[in-house]
């Protein structure tokens, strides 16, 4: 690593470096007549390691900004390329990018290097900024206590050296390092997390699949309304201001009169949409491998579940809502008893809560068994509610109801097709948007792809509520004719459990 030092003549260079690339490649800003025109100062952000290695991609989602990448930057790339972790996938992915972007610079050489290679497009984006690299030694004057043998105080250095060298632009440092982002401040330095992966900022605005009609929905929307019956379903036509705002595959529902509504957007245009009242999944009747719903959010779920219509199903909600319990009597049901899949196949991220207990011995099912004892238990319960035959016939339903299960890595998913088969994905919210779409893509004709989890209980490192995989695919999947999304509200587990929920 080199050492930082100063190098007489360097502070001109370089300001006239940024200066001359920033200007002439700016788009001008629209002025009054009669006004000079005056280019516009792009940003410069300068990146941190954890920002490539959590999205290669990034260097080319800044726009029309301009990207730094300090020395130490790419000596800590270097230093994570090893291994068969995300991580080490991202970084090495970042490094390619790099090669290919520099590689392409006229000539080759530091002199073009320095003053700035043009980003091109790349990963759906179209940047017509400048990617800037370190190509000499920077110090600058930081406190004592900030020893420069680490790489964060030299990145730190290097932020403060282009703040000084730049007063006419801004300096911006992105981070995913929390305490970075603290010295960076405390030093007077502009510092961001990196937020463009992001689905949304805040948890409370992602989409739950369920809409509550408002008092007068039915004196705004129903005064041309059509209603009709088909295969023991009521359908109503409305038309009104409201129905831009619905989703295919919505539940909505009105509880305000003698008799409550609840039921399920099929078809929307403009302004008219088509709703489709639901199978009532709590009556005894229409029990699913002997559970029956216990709210509404619960109903909504199992009318999803037991759609063959829809392929993907997504179900979030907050420890004891019933998402394992539902996801399992739906499978179970309709593999042994419907025969419309072969088998459940069941698989989740092995990200351990607290140390880990280190390599288990075994087969690959035996190796996740530790792992699947949500599913075990729930399987208990769904085995207690079958009374026929005895303690035999339980028995002989247990040997049959494992036998149709098949729990599976998540290492071993690249390439495989899944074909007929009931699919579920627990604890999602610990996959990156990147896992999600590898799984997802695995479903092969007749499959259905289920995914639960809490994106209040992320476990995963650099991953948050609004950057999971699941947030992901809640967001880019609402809509489609053939997914649905519900978030479940009330917790069944018991009363101590649904307190804790609470107050902890």
């Amino acid at each position: 690593m080199l050492k930082p030092y100063d190098r007489p003549g360097s502070t001109d260079d370089v300001r006239s470096e940024f200066t001359e690339a920033h200007t002439s490649s700016a788009p001008l800003t629209k002025k009054k007549p009669g006004s000079k025109k005056k280019a516009r100062v792009t940003k410069l952000f300068v990146l941190d390691t954890n920002v490539l290695m959590h999205d290669p991609t990034s260097l080319f989602r800044f726009e029309e900004h301009d990207v730094y990448l300090p020395i130490g930057t790419l000596e800590e790339l270097d230093n994570h390329k090893k291994g068969l972790s995300d991580v080490s996938r991202n970084a090495r992915q970042a490094s390619r990018f790099l090669d290919e972007i520099v590689s392409s610079a006229v000539g080759g050489t530091a002199g073009d290097i320095s003053k700035g290679i043009p980003l091109t497009a790349k990963a759906g984006e179209a940047p017509t900024g400048r990617l800037f690299l370190q190509t000499e030694a920077i110090s600058s004057d930081l406190p004592v206590t900030l020893p420069m043998g680490k790489v964060d105080n030299q990145i730190l250095s290097v932020v403060s050296h282009l703040h000084k060298v730049n007063p006419q632009r801004q300096v911006i440092l992105v981070t995913k390092d929390i305490n970075m982002r603290i010295k960076a401040r405390a030093l007077a330095l502009a510092a961001e997390d990196y937020s463009n992966d992001k689905v949304l900022e805040d948890s409370d605005l992602l989409y739950t699949g369920v809409l509550k009609l408002p008092a007068d929905f039915w004196d705004t929307h129903g005064k041309d309304m059509e209603s009709w019956k088909k295969e023991g379903h009521t359908y109503y036509r409305v038309r009104g201001p409201m129905v831009p705002q619905m989703y295919v595959n919505q539940f909505v529902y009105d509880e305000s009169g003698d008799r409550p509504l609840y039921a399920v957007v099929k078809e929307r245009s403009g302004r008219v949409a088509v709703l489709e009242t639901l199978r009532d999944y709590s009556h005894a009747k229409n029990s699913v491998w002997g559970i029956t719903s216990r709210n509404r959010e619960q109903n909504f779920a199992l009318n999803l579940l037991m759609n063959p219509a829809v392929d993907f199903v997504t179900l979030l909600g907050q420890a004891g809502t019933g998402k394992t319990l539902l996801a399992l009597a739906a499978g179970l049901t309709q593999v042994l008893d419907e025969k419309r899949y072969t088998e459940i196949i069941v698989t989740r991220v092995t990200v351990p809560i607290g140390e880990d207990i280190g390599f288990l011995p075994g087969t690959e099912e035996e190796k996740m068994t530790p792992w699947m004892g949500a599913f075990e238990d729930n399987l208990d319960v769904l085995n207690a509610t079958d009374d026929s035959g005895g303690e035999w016939g339980r028995a002989a339903t247990r040997d049959l109801v494992r036998s149709r299960i098949k729990i599976k890595s998540l290492n071993f998913m690249r390439g495989r097709t899944f074909i007929n088969k009931f699919l579920i994905i627990d604890e999602a919210q610990n996959l990156t948007p990147k896992q999600m779409k590898t799984l997802i893509t695995r479903a092969g004709p007749g499959t259905k792809v289920l995914c639960l989890g809490n994106i209040a209980q992320i476990d995963t490192p650099y991953l948050t509520e609004g950057s999971s995989g699941l947030t992901y695919v809640v967001d880019r999947f609402k809509g489609w004719g053939h997914s649905g999304h519900v978030t479940l509200a009330r917790g069944e587990r018991s009363r101590l459990a649904d307190h804790a929920a609470e107050v902890l």
